[in-house]
């Protein structure tokens, strides 16, 4: 407000400033005496409410001394465990010194030491209750081909873990201890999982206990040849919160303190980049793995490209005339693995899959996905550019594993 000093006598202007001093204490002390009165947003001053998280804003208002990281956290840290694994692996280990004929000669075969064939190898990662009867929801990389699996509770205990059962593929494992009325950690919905929002992990990285780091979901459905890990079929949940070694298998979990992922993966050629399995993944296949059952990973064996128009016009560009790659969006079939599915179904190198029953199918990572959705055996109906033309496929699709034996 412009004061002008011709238009007020002057002791007006004291009054006024003495109203507005009054009215500010008045305002601040109602403040502190009716903190409840304060609305749940902050507006703008083009009146436009700025959204407050009801989880984040209850976490905060129930407890003053706690925020709504300490309230996840207590949720789900009883019922993370750390997981010792020992392994015993063969060595190939030779010194030439003793190769050679000369002291082999001058010390004799007898006094030779003999070198160990075999040595034990020890690691750590972290897993979680899903069952309070000792059912361990953790990585496959953590356990898989472990001679001994030893399981260690926040509160000391320590059981023997049995592993129940492992999926290479998609880095999930089971293990079972011998308990009752164990700790859960409560499982949220990945699908739920929105870009931005709070993402906390905890479990032991580097041998360090029950440790909690945070940050954000950084993105969603980052597939696992973007991640570089061309032997695994995942959709990832890409994080900035600190993922190090001992953390695989242990929770990524929500401001609610539900899990939403698996932590999995760091990439060694940048900081703040982690990765998680979505807890959805995990839900529909852990029963089965805890059963010991083998899941099942269609195969059809092609060689595949995500095709763009921009794609094909570099393509074309660069290749023999006889084969023109059309200029649309869809799978380029880049090379057909002999003998399987897709070349008894008839695909060949050049193709452009843009459709699988029915469904439109423009890269790579849907692809992938609709195949590991279908049934083995049953027929696939794939739909081809191939040139000009347009043509309808079947495809049976095989099981993975029979098909690298």
């Amino acid at each position: 407000m412009t004061i002008q000093s011709n238009s007020k006598p002057l002791y007006q202007a004291g009054i006024y400033a003495t109203v507005v001093a009054a009215s500010v204490a008045l305002t601040l002390g109602s403040l502190r005496v009716f903190p409840k009165l304060l609305p749940s947003a902050t507006e703008t001053e083009d009146s436009t409410a700025v959204e407050v998280i009801p989880s984040q804003a209850s976490a905060l208002s129930n407890n003053p001394n706690r925020n709504f990281v300490a309230a996840a956290v207590n949720r789900v840290e009883e019922a993370v465990v750390r997981i010792d694994t020992e392994r015993t692996v063969a060595t190939n280990f030779q010194n030439p010194f003793f190769e050679d004929p000369f002291y082999r000669n001058f010390f004799g075969e007898d006094v030779l030491p003999q070198l160990p064939e075999e040595s034990l190898q020890q690691s750590q990662g972290s897993g979680f209750i899903i069952d309070d009867r000792g059912i361990i929801l953790t990585n496959a990389h953590v356990v898989s081909g472990a001679d001994k699996v030893t399981v260690t509770l926040p509160d000391g205990r320590i059981f023997n873990g049995e592993v129940r059962g492992v999926d290479e593929l998609s880095d999930l494992a089971v293990v079972k201890i011998a308990g009752s009325d164990l700790p859960v950690a409560p499982l949220g919905n990945s699908s739920q999982a929105q870009v931005g929002q709070w993402a906390i992990a905890v479990g032991n990285p580097l041998g360090l206990d029950n440790t909690v780091t945070l940050g954000i979901i950084s993105t969603l459905h980052r597939s696992s040849a973007q991640v570089g890990i061309a032997d695994k079929r995942l959709d990832f949940i890409q994080t900035d919160t600190a993922i190090n070694p001992g953390n695989s298998g242990g929770p990524l979990l929500n401001d609610l303190g539900e899990v939403i992922g698996i932590n999995t993966a760091i990439s060694v050629d940048a900081e703040g980049i982690g990765f998680a399995i979505p807890i959805d993944k995990a839900k529909t296949i852990k029963d089965r793995l805890a059963n010991g059952e083998i899941i099942p990973h269609p195969y059809i064996g092609i060689q595949m490209l995500t095709l763009t128009p921009e794609v094909a016009q570099q393509l074309n560009k660069n290749l023999n005339s006889k084969m023109v790659i059309p200029e649309i969006k869809g799978v380029l079939v880049v090379g057909v693995v002999a003998d399987s599915p897709a070349a008894k179904g008839n695909l060949r190198q050049g193709d452009a899959i843009v459709a699988i029953a029915g469904n439109k199918i423009e890269t790579a990572e849907e692809l992938q996905k609709t195949v590991e959705e279908s049934q083995i055996g049953e027929p696939l109906s794939i739909t081809v550019r191939r040139g000009e033309e347009t043509q309808k496929l079947s495809v049976r699709p095989q099981e993975l594993r029979e098909a690298a034996n």
